[in-house]
């Protein structure tokens, strides 16, 4: 990840098996927040879905989102990424889930995946950034 808005010393999260919190809006103007997998794609935050779940039909919505990662090694040190989805498809979703899998369980591909089911990526651009 190479953009500026990060904090070199917060970087390493980005690549650690570190799971996120995903804050969306919900149709009310309420918080839904969960955890997630994700990656990176150079400035962007990549979280994985299917489609038809809540956090789905939120960033189709409202594309507003947080998300927070917390280093697994210690607790009390976090980034909380506040952004925006600028792409949501459906290109290249299932290969991420597997990626993904991967990253997580050391499985080659996603043993979550349901007959039917569509894989969805939502590419998050961040606005700001708060550490600790």
């Amino acid at each position: 990840m190479t953009s500026s808005i990060i904090p070199e010393q917060y970087r390493d999260l980005l690549t650690k098996k570190a799971f996120a919190n995903i804050a969306t809006i919900m149709p009310d103007g309420s918080p839904q927040v969960t955890p997630v997998w994700f990656e990176t794609e150079g400035d962007l935050i990549v979280v994985n879905s299917a489609r038809g779940r809540v956090k789905d039909r939120n960033m189709e919505r409202d594309h507003r989102v947080a998300v927070s990662i917390q280093d697994p090694e210690n607790p009390y040190r976090y980034i909380q990424i506040r952004g925006e989805v600028v792409e949501i498809t459906t290109d290249g979703a299932d290969a991420s889930i597997d990626r993904l899998a991967f990253k997580y369980t050391g499985a080659e591909k996603y043993p979550g995946r349901r007959p039917g089911e569509v894989r969805v990526m939502y590419k998050i651009k961040p606005l700001s950034v708060t550490t600790m």
